[in-house]
């Protein structure tokens, strides 16, 4: 009777400790699993938020980019008699807008002083250029390789200088007819930045030109931060 009796302790002990250890299993289970399903709430959140601040970056891009081809056919509208006529070209350049202006429009040869006919049409420009008050206004001179004749070398050593002066007249010059001076970058590249070939008439004549660039106040400030 009393083994009997040692026997039913036994093996009901064994039932409740058995018990106890797939209660306390499926308890942590339980946790385990809550604690998967909060991550996997937390990644879906999180990856709504980035889906919305894209959607927010590709309108934002949509808008910006409308906002540039408006600028750039207002420019072009405004500048449609000289585009016809073959004495300037506009090209937009993501950020960018850029008037060309030939050479020969605004200087003669070996020259720096604008020419009555260039200062008729660069006024045009300046008053065009006005209105995009959110531009950092860069102009550019260029030339082709033909070294400077000796009867100017004393003024203009290089092409370098000589590129210079004539980015800086042109600024001076729009300076004049209203726009802030401060909006105004006179630079010169020389002989050193050519789109065509120098070896022929034409393509030294492509090279001598005059850029007028449009670049965008925040654009121009964080090239400047990164110099």
């Amino acid at each position: 009777m009393n083994r009997y009796l040692l026997v039913s302790v036994v093996v009901v002990m064994s039932a409740v400790m058995s018990g106890c250890v797939s209660t306390g299993k499926y308890e942590q289970l339980e946790a385990d699993k809550n604690q998967e399903i909060a991550g996997l709430k937390k990644d879906k959140t999180s990856l709504q938020q980035q889906v919305a601040a894209l959607e927010q970056h590709k309108a934002a891009l949509e808008t910006t980019s409308q906002q540039r081809q408006a600028q750039y056919d207002a420019l072009v509208k405004k500048l449609s008699s000289e585009v016809e006529q073959g004495q300037l070209k506009v090209r937009q350049y993501q950020n960018m807008l850029t008037v060309d202006v030939a050479e020969q429009i605004f200087f003669d040869s070996g020259r720096a002083v604008l020419k009555d006919s260039g200062k008729e049409v660069l006024k045009k420009v300046g008053e065009a250029l006005k209105s995009y008050e959110n531009k950092v206004i860069r102009v550019v001179g260029y030339t082709d390789n033909v070294p400077i004749s000796k009867s100017i070398q004393n003024v203009y050593p290089t092409n370098w200088e000589l590129s210079v002066a004539r980015a800086t007249n042109v600024v001076r010059f729009l300076q004049d007819v209203g726009v802030p001076p401060e909006r105004l970058v006179a630079s010169g590249r020389g002989e050193f930045a050519p789109i065509a070939p120098n070896d022929t008439p034409e393509g030294r004549q492509k090279n001598r030109r005059i850029e007028i660039i449009l670049i965008d106040q925040s654009l121009s400030e964080e090239m400047s931060k990164n110099r």
